[in-house]
């Protein structure tokens, strides 16, 4: 029944996106705003469709419908149940209808938003994302369809990939990373929409921007939780490694943070309009590419947990996007010449026409060093390998002058910065950063690039300080404020400026967290009977005891260690091994004791079958959280970015906006 009902649905739904892109693209051109409505009635339909889909396949999933195939191989009857639930995500079909079901859920909130205040572009707009609904609903009743039945059933299912259900975070970390990719789409189609329409102004700038905040703020969540998940589960002790799916969220985290920088220019200057345009295109398309390296099974990964035969139609999907695209690009680009001109190479557009050619010098970095293995494998028949060092060799100087770059950027003066103005803005930033250096050295951090990481993380964090001091003395002047208040308003009135300096200031505390992790790590692997004890910086770990037991589905074996400081028990951390009948090899699960200051990190290597000795592995990482913490802060000020002000805005008396020019003294 749930099978067939979900095979009808999907068919349905594509039938439907199909018809409302066509009669959106009519409407448009005839003039006809019946057909226009028709086109928007389709988003609903499609959501409602996506959504009665979701429904099935969760209630088949924890109903334990084993007649489809989809749970069959991804649900168990002793799967906790939490882990069934988020099973939906875990393979290739559940994923796409994930997919499916955020996209028909942004697409109609971008019609519903989007509707009254820009109609010439919206039937546009909603052609192209339903026209990117087709594709991924095709998917679905086609080549990936979750709802797929076997016969005869089996009694019982293989369950989920064993990495996929030690960790809660796999809860949010897809669906965020999904929301991230899928989020693209609408400031892709608005910018489309401008594109097929030749209205080439500032218009579709000022719609996509908060679309693409939103976007981007949702991949860094997803990009963190993604760190923070390999951390917790894949138990190396490392939270990045360069792995394909790793690049594939990181590129379009790229060129998307390129195209909020640049479209500031195009707003105040009002160049790079083929510029913007291109990197919108190219960051959708990036997404899709994303999609194609995680589901296809093109590139071995360990985040990668399926492979199937439907890359060739991604690829082909990626062609067409950037056909037309760049097709109606060259159409128009006598409309997009710049109406202004860089006046000085010391000024703002300078500074973000900067970050943006390193931005893009990353992604490609990023871009090449991934795919080379493939490209080497298909001309030359041998395989290669493209590791950290590559990565790390290419991506350490560029990722420095990105940080340099984000300190003086919101407080160089757009078009001429005086040298009064540079002096007054940049002498105590300067100041601090070379304290930060020297303070770093006599610390021990040796090497070039890390005492630079510490000095520029100094500077990137003491500039966005310096303005939010200014902006809350500047207003208090003017208001008699307390100065938490003043802060709190001046953030209010100036949302977009003050959420990207929050943004700053949580790439401050990443940085600083994976330098201190990197330079300062500590690690030992040894071998203990039960009683014995290791050392390791300031810490005792002695081993107590080894424990197993049956769950439901798995097996268990847990040891139990007892850390010491100074001979004071500060923790006792228990490091398994996971044994699931689909797998052959355990799964090791880590425990980590984190604090501001540092983690101390136990893995499990191995042990004897009697319990009497167990060979353990001990990291200390100085720092870790404050990644955590600083992917906290960058999704924080996205939503300040993105909140709404209007209320705000037109409570506050005129004088008051117009009294402080923020990146002024």
């Amino acid at each position: 029944m749930i099978s067939t009902l979900g095979r009808f649905t999907m068919a349905l739904a594509l039938g439907i996106a199909l018809y409302g892109a066509i009669v959106s693209i009519l409407g448009a051109r005839r003039r006809k705003p019946a057909l226009i409505e028709s086109g928007r009635g389709a988003v609903f339909a499609v959501f409602g469709l996506a959504t009665f889909a979701v429904l099935l396949m969760e209630a088949a999933l924890v109903g334990r419908d084993f007649s489809i195939q989809y749970v069959a191989r991804n649900a168990s009857l002793g799967t906790p149940l939490l882990y069934t639930v988020i099973a939906m995500w875990g393979a290739l079909e559940g994923s796409i209808l994930l997919w499916i079901w955020i996209l028909a859920f942004m697409s109609l909130l971008a019609v519903v938003i989007e509707g009254k205040r820009n109609r010439e572009a919206i039937p546009y707009a909603t052609a192209v994302l339903l026209s990117i609904s087709a594709f991924f609903l095709f998917l679905a009743a086609f080549p990936a369809n979750p709802f797929t039945a076997i016969f005869p059933p089996p009694a019982d299912g293989r369950g989920p990939n064993p990495l996929l259900q030690n960790h809660p975070l796999m809860a949010i970390h897809p669906p965020c990373l999904y929301a991230g990719y899928v989020g693209w789409s609408v400031p892709y189609a608005f910018a489309m929409a401008a594109l097929m329409t030749g209205r080439l102004g500032e218009e579709w700038i000022r719609t996509v921007r908060r679309w693409s905040i939103v976007a981007w703020g949702f991949l860094t969540v997803g990009v963190i939780l993604g760190g923070w998940w390999s951390y917790e589960v894949l138990g190396w002790g490392g939270y990045w490694a360069w792995d394909p799916v790793e690049n594939a969220s990181l590129l379009p985290w790229l060129t998307g943070t390129a195209f909020l920088h640049s479209i500031m220019i195009q707003e105040r200057r009002k160049m790079l309009k083929v510029w913007n345009l291109a990197l919108i295109i190219t960051t959708f398309a990036l997404t899709i590419f994303g999609t194609f390296l995680t589901r296809s099974g093109i590139l071995s990964s360990v985040h990668a947990f399926s492979e199937s035969t439907i890359g060739p139609l991604f690829l082909a999907f990626i062609g067409v996007i950037l056909l037309v695209s760049f097709g109606f690009l060259v159409y128009r680009s006598d409309g997009l010449k710049a109406e202004g001109d860089l006046d000085s190479l010391v000024s703002r557009e300078t500074a973000f026409l900067m970050n943006n050619l390193l931005l893009l010098g990353f992604a490609f970095a990023v871009f090449l060093g991934t795919l080379f293995p493939l490209i080497s494998e298909a001309v030359r028949g041998v395989k290669v390998s493209v590791g950290e060092p590559f990565f790390n060799r290419v991506n350490v100087p560029i990722g420095l002058g990105l940080i340099f770059l984000m300190a003086i950027g919101p407080l160089i003066a757009w078009r001429h910065a005086s040298l009064d103005s540079l002096r007054r803005n940049f002498s105590l930033p300067l100041l601090l950063a070379f304290l930060g250096t020297g303070v770093s050295s006599i610390l021990g951090v040796r090497g070039l690039y890390p005492l630079l990481a510490f000095g520029l993380a100094m500077f990137a964090a003491a500039t966005v300080i310096q303005e939010f001091a200014r902006g809350a003395r500047a207003r208090r002047q003017i208001t008699r404020e307390g100065y938490l208040t003043a802060l709190s308003n001046l953030t209010r009135r100036s949302r977009r400026r003050y959420g990207g300096l929050i943004v700053h200031l949580g790439v401050v505390l990443v940085v600083i967290g994976i330098t201190a992790s990197t330079v300062f790590k500590l690690e030992k692997e040894v071998s203990l009977k039960r009683g014995e004890s290791m050392h390791l910086g300031r810490y005792e770990v002695r081993f107590d005891d080894l424990t197993a037991w049956q769950e439901s589905h798995r097996f268990v074996v847990q040891g139990t260690f007892t850390v010491l400081n100074s001979n004071r028990q500060v923790a006792e951390m228990r490091p398994a091994k996971r044994f699931y009948p689909s797998e052959q090899q355990p799964i090791g699960t880590v425990d980590v004791r984190s604090t501001p200051r540092e983690d101390l990190y136990l893995i499990l290597s191995s042990f004897t079958r009697d319990g009497a000795s167990a060979t353990l592995k001990v990291l200390i990482r100085p720092l870790v959280m404050w990644i955590w913490i600083g992917g906290g802060v960058m999704a924080l000020g996205a939503l300040v970015a993105i909140w709404p002000d209007r209320r705000v805005l037109a409570a506050e008396p005129v004088k008051e906006r117009v009294a402080w020019q923020p990146g002024r003294s």
